[in-house]
Order: C-alpha cells, then structure tokens, then sequence
C-alpha cells in the first residue's frame, strides 16, 4: 500500500511552485487541488493567493518579486511584530471578503470593525482608521447594513452613529442570503409560467427556481442549527 507523504508545513514558495499556482488558478482549479499538487498546506496557498491579488489578479513573478521585497525588509523593532501581523490579517482578511462579492471599501470596512477589541467604531473613526473620506466610508456602511453584516447603534453621550459587529452578525447576513434565494426562487418559477414550462427559456428558469428554492431551505435549516447548538455552548 502507498504511504500518503504529508504536505509540507514550512519553507517558503518557489518561485516555480508559484508559477503552478497561477497555472493551476488560470486552469479553474481550487486552492485544495492546488495545494494537493503542490504537497503544501491549504492555509499556504490560501495566504499566498489572497496576499498577491486573490485568484483573478494573482500573478507569479509578481507575487516573488513582492515576497523578496518585504523579506529584505529590515526586521521589526520590538513592538512593531504585532503590528505587522495584524496589517497582515487585515489585509488577507479584505481580500477574502472581496472574493464574496463586497466592494472593496466595505471589505476593509467589516475587517476594520472584525479587528477592533471594541467591534464598533463611528463613521469618522473608520475613516481616520482607513484613511479615507467619510463619503467612502458612508456608501460602504449602508452596503454592509442591506446585507445585515453590521448594525447601527445610537452613541447618546456622542450623538453620533456607532457602527457595531457582534456574535449574531453572520447569522443575520447569511438569513438575508437565504431569504434572497427564495426570493429568486420565486421569480424564476414566476418566470417559467409567464413563458411556458415546456418552453426552454420556461425550463430553465423551473430548474433555476428549484436549484435556489433547495438552497434557500438548505441554509434557513443550517443556520437554525447553528443557532441551536451556540445557544446550547
């Protein structure tokens, strides 16, 4: 029987290892593939792929070049390691949310909010914080309030808005999620009436509603047992 060799947990990427992950993201393959072909960690890729443009702008020689640049860096003096790890974090944290679909002003928006002790910060803290406008900072918040991934509260000792993250804020956008399912769900059945179920516009907007009807269910059941079992922790 073959024995499985382990993926290798350290040392940094080649520069040919790079070049088969850009290979392999321009082939429609997943980080895990990837990764499997490359006998690396998953979490390695991942970091790799985020930190240098995310899967549709990752590029090879540019993502060496970058990695040599920041390893001739001069070390950081005490006190600045924890500063860098958590920019770091940030930054792979923005990208990753970018990758969901979130404009990249409401990605370092919730990563600002997810990485702050207190998890709430009013609009001028997270412009001063991200250095940038309080307009950008305006259309950002009102995103991630539509898509319930953060809530308003009311500082009266400030008369300011303080926008918060807390436990429950993936469990309300990934209702909001389910509930826009059903919603187009419903639409695309809609939709195969108007046209005619034995149409082939009407069949495929029927099959779409029953792939996003199952869906929706899918998650509303998986979120109610999620719930179940933290209130239960």
């Amino acid at each position: 029987m073959t024995r499985k060799v382990p993926p290798v947990p350290g040392g940094r990427l080649t520069h040919q290892e790079r070049r088969q992950i850009a290979d392999g993201l321009a082939g429609g393959l997943t980080h895990t593939e990837i990764a499997t072909r490359l006998n690396r960690p998953l979490s390695t890729v991942s970091r790799e792929v985020a930190r240098n443009g995310g899967p549709d702008r990752y590029r090879a020689d540019q993502a060496h070049q970058a990695t040599r640049e920041r390893a001739r860096r001069r070390p950081p003096a005490p006190g600045e390691r924890g500063r860098e790890a958590v920019g770091d974090l940030e930054e792979r944290f923005t990208e990753i949310m970018i990758n969901t679909g979130l404009s990249r002003m409401s990605a370092r928006v919730l990563a600002g909010l997810y990485l702050t002790d207190s998890g709430s910060l009013t609009a001028a803290e997270l412009a001063r914080k991200l250095r940038v406008s309080p307009a950008s900072i305006s259309k950002a918040v009102g995103e991630l309030e539509r898509q319930e991934l953060i809530r308003r509260e009311r500082d009266p000792r400030r008369r300011r808005d303080r926008y918060v993250i807390d436990a429950d804020a993936w469990f309300r956008g990934w209702m909001a999620s389910a509930r826009q399912n059903t919603l187009l769900a419903d639409l695309a059945r809609e939709g195969a009436a108007t046209l005619g179920a034995a149409s082939p516009a009407g069949t495929r907007l029927r099959d779409i509603g029953d792939f996003f009807d199952h869906v929706g269910h899918a998650m509303l059941r998986a979120a109610e047992q999620w719930r179940q079992a933290h209130g239960a922790r």
